[in-house]
C-alpha cells in the first residue's frame, strides 16, 4: 500500500510523490529526486520542518526544542519523522529550486473553446501522459498561447483530469496574446503546452464552514473546489459569494445550480457592481452579500478574484464581529 503525498513550496511550486506504507517522508520524497532540506534526521534539529495541510499521519518522535505543544497541534511536523496513514498534503517553506524541483511540462491539445459569458470563454485541453498531472483544487497551470513565446497563468477549473481532458476559465482581455488567440485562431487539435501545478491557494483540509469569495474568473478556483469537495463528500456548510462587474460577466451559474443540488449544504449568491437597467437581481459589491449569522461560528474564508475585491474583503472581515477564522487568498491580476 501506499499514498499519495503533495508537496507545495513557499514559490508555489507542487511536486506530488507516492509514500509507502510505514515509509518515513523524507525517504520517499529523496527516494524521488526532491530533496527536502534536512540534518540530524532525529526529531531533534527542526531542518525538515513543514505543516501538514490535509490528512492523517504518525510522527515517531519530535524533541521538544524542534516543535513545541502548540506548533503540534497546529499541524507542524518533521518530515524525517512522518509517516502517512492517508493521502496528505505538506507545506514547505522553501523554494522549489533548493530542493532539486522544476515545474513539470505537459503536451495535449485544444479540444473545445465555449464562449460562456460576454467575456468569459472555457478552454478544454486533453492533455498525453494526463494520468501524471495532478493537482490540488484551486492551483493553477501557466500555459503556452500557441504559436508564440507567451505564457499565461490560469486556475484549473476542475477537480482532477477526467478522461485526460482539464479545462480553464479564461476571461476575454480588450487584447492580449492569449485572448486574441481564442478569439480569431483557436480550433480544435491546435498543440498546447502547460506547466503545473503552482499555487499556494489551494484547499486545505475542510474541518468547519467555508465561505467561498470570487471576483469574476477568480470564480474557476472554486469550481475546483467544489469539484472535489462534491467527490469526497461535503460535511459542512459552504457559501459562495460570486461578484462581476457587468450581469454580461456572469458566467457557469448552471454548474453551480448543478452544486447546488449535489451538495447537501451548498448555496451562492451572486451581486453586479456596474448592471445595466434590466438587471433584476443584486447590485453592489461582494462584501453586501456577506451573512452575519453565518460567520459567526469559527470558519474558513477563501478568496479568489481581483486585488481591490480581496482588499475590501479583508478589511470586511477585520471591521465586522464575526468568528475566529484563517483566511486564504489568491489575487488575479490581468497581465
Amino acid at each position: 500500500m501506499s499514498y499519495s503525498a503533495a508537496i507545495v513550496f513557499r514559490d508555489g511550486n507542487t511536486r506530488f510523490i507516492r509514500v509507502n506504507e510505514n515509509e518515513l517522508l523524507i525517504d520517499a520524497a529523496l527516494r524521488q529526486g526532491v530533496t527536502l532540506p534536512v540534518d540530524c534526521r532525529e526529531g531533534v534539529c527542526a531542518t525538515c520542518r513543514c505543516h501538514c495541510e490535509s490528512g492523517e499521519v504518525d510522527l515517531d518522535y519530535v524533541d521538544d526544542e524542534a516543535l513545541t505543544r502548540e506548533e503540534l497541534q497546529a499541524g507542524h511536523v518533521l518530515a524525517c519523522q512522518t509517516r502517512l496513514r492517508s493521502a496528505a498534503s505538506f507545506y514547505f517553506d522553501v523554494d522549489a529550486a533548493l530542493c532539486s524541483v522544476s515545474p513539470q511540462r505537459y503536451q495535449g491539445v485544444v479540444s473545445a473553446v465555449d464562449l460562456v459569458s460576454d467575456s468569459v470563454v472555457t478552454l478544454d485541453v486533453t492533455l498525453e501522459g494526463a494520468e501524471h498531472l495532478r493537482f490540488l483544487p484551486g492551483q493553477y497551470a501557466r500555459l503556452q498561447v500557441p504559436g508564440s513565446d507567451s505564457w499565461r497563468a490560469y486556475s484549473f477549473a476542475n477537480g482532477e483530469v477526467v478522461k485526460g481532458q482539464i479545462r480553464f476559465l479564461i476571461r476575454l482581455l480588450p487584447s492580449g496574446a492569449m485572448s486574441d488567440y481564442l478569439r480569431q485562431r483557436a480550433q480544435p487539435g491546435d498543440p498546447i503546452a502547460l506547466d503545473a501545478p503552482f499555487g499556494a491557494f489551494y484547499l486545505r483540509e475542510v474541518t468547519r464552514p467555508l465561505l467561498m469569495v470570487a471576483g469574476g474568473t477568480g470564480l474557476s478556483a472554486f469550481l475546483s473546489m467544489l469539484d472535489r469537495l462534491e467527490q469526497q463528500g461535503a460535511r459542512y456548510p459552504i457559501r459562495l459569494c460570486y461578484g462581476v462587474t457587468k450581469e454580461g460577466d456572469l458566467c457557469e451559474l448552471a454548474r453551480l445550480e448543478e452544486y447546488k443540488q449535489r451538495l447537501p449544504d451548498f448555496d451562492y449568491q451572486v451581486i453586479v457592481m456596474a448592471p445595466s437597467a434590466q438587471w433584476q437581481g443584486r447590485q453592489g459589491v461582494v462584501c453586501d452579500l456577506f451573512d452575519p449569522s453565518f460567520l459567526d461560528t469559527p470558519f474558513d474564508a477563501y478568496l479568489c478574484g481581483p486585488p481591490p475585491m480581496i482588499e475590501a474583503t479583508q478589511q470586511w472581515l477585520a471591521s465586522h464581529p464575526v468568528a475566529e477564522h484563517h483566511l486564504y487568498f489568491e489575487k488575479f491580476v490581468s497581465s
